[in-house]
């Protein structure tokens, strides 16, 4: 086909597109996605777990209220960034693991809401205490390695189910740190415990390796020193602690000092590993994007440092009056706002998120694709405006070729195939 013909269809396709939902992940043919985390992550595991867990807000209204309609668990008024993954991927949300009645033929989400990457042990040793769950890292690992038992029946046979899946690990140790500063440390003394954290995250991606794992997203850190409870919790009158975008320099010079060494850590895994396909993903400059283009992207300029649900303060934000609390107001437009509750994100916040994330990871995944010819797209759209290119039988797929590079987009808060 002439370069002319190729520009064309491509062009054709994007058109296509451009007005519904795809599934861009689609491409990488996963079966199922694999989830390790906190509250980040978390679709339904603490609240189920214990009755500490049963008690937080999060099993209640106005958590989940945007979407559901209903509180399922997800620290957010929505979906979270795993749920707009699995939407991408052409997959249902991914279950909790301690939903026991759940399908779990797609996947399972092994992250608990305040979990840490340290085994809790550990941190009682360093005097920093887990408040809401024990479930550490290694004790979702350990349920992840309980549930391959229980579909697997040999080793092989397990490697033979996950070679075409999906695991992403973390975020994670974001409340280690939490805890830590909330609890007295200083910078320098939370500096201490990074190298563990590191190393716990690393033996993580290890784990999941061997029980079959061949794509591995690794998360970082978030710019914590633009949340409004880091905001709040370290407010100061001294000007300089803030950068341009008035967030506390310190805190974002710590998320990147953790983002730093994991990112040393994943290029030694991949030396360790090279049949695996280990990505970095990179929350920090996905927040940055979408706190530094929020007025563009549909948010509230005056509100881009507020919480949505809260109350008091230059922030929105009490921490002995958070979202959930008796009297604590919910804003009328959540999708104009980039913090939920002040320490976790709006739906809109991370579907925005997950469009730049799977436009930066994607091409490092390295699946290969083919794409439809000119004159032979076929949408279908089905009831709820999920669409799906068809190949015309008459026609065949070609690959991609001539030096071209085509990516899949996120556009204007739809799936769409894009130039970049």
């Amino acid at each position: 086909m002439a370069i002319t013909g190729l520009l064309l269809s491509l062009f054709a396709i994007v058109l296509a597109l451009h007005s519904c939902y795809g599934h861009p992940l689609k491409v990488c043919k996963f079966d199922q996605i694999y989830q390790v985390g906190d509250s980040i992550s978390d679709t339904g595991n603490l609240i189920r777990e214990s009755p500490i867990g049963a008690a937080t807000p999060f099993a209640r209204l106005p958590y989940g209220e945007t979407f559901f309609k209903n509180a399922t668990g997800r620290c957010s008024n929505g979906l979270l960034m795993i749920d707009f993954l699995a939407m991408a991927a052409g997959l249902p949300f991914l279950n909790p693991y301690k939903n026991i009645d759940a399908d779990f033929r797609h996947g399972v989400n092994f992250a608990v809401a305040g979990s840490t990457a340290l085994p809790i042990e550990v941190l009682a040793n360093q005097n920093i205490s887990s408040p809401l769950t024990s479930s550490s890292l290694t004790v979702q690992l350990d349920s992840m390695f309980t549930h391959f038992n229980s579909i697997c029946y040999t080793e092989k046979d397990c490697m033979e189910k996950l070679k075409n899946s999906l695991f992403m690990v973390g975020e994670i140790g974001g409340s280690d740190y939490n805890y830590a500063l909330f609890q007295g440390k200083n910078i320098n003394e939370v500096k201490e415990i990074v190298p563990s954290v590191i190393q716990a995250i690393k033996n993580a991606v290890r784990t999941v390796i061997h029980y079959g794992a061949v794509r591995v997203v690794v998360s970082g850190n978030f710019p914590i020193g633009c949340l409004p409870i880091y905001l709040t919790g370290f407010q100061t009158e001294d000007h300089a602690a803030y950068d341009e975008n008035l967030c506390l320099k310190e805190l974002n010079s710590f998320s990147m000092y953790h983002n730093e060494r994991l990112q040393h850590a994943i290029e030694d895994l991949k030396i360790e590993f090279p049949n695996a396909v280990i990505v970095y993903g990179d929350y920090y400059n996905a927040f940055q994007w979408l706190f530094k283009n929020a007025p563009y992207r549909g948010f509230d300029a005056m509100s881009t440092k507020k919480a949505c649900c809260g109350i008091g303060g230059d922030y929105n934000f009490s921490v002995t009056q958070m979202c959930g609390a008796p009297n604590v107001t919910v804003c009328s437009n959540p999708n104009q706002h980039i913090s939920w509750d002040g320490v976790h994100l709006t739906q809109e916040a991370y579907k925005i998120m997950t469009g730049w994330l799977i436009h930066d990871f994607l091409p490092k995944l390295q699946c290969s694709w083919r794409l439809i010819g000119v004159g032979v797209v076929k949408v279908e759209v089905d009831g709820r405006g999920n669409g799906e290119i068809k190949e015309n039988g008459e026609n065949e797929a070609m690959d991609m070729g001539g030096g071209f590079e085509v990516e899949i987009g996120w556009d204007s808060g739809a799936w769409g195939l894009g130039f970049w």
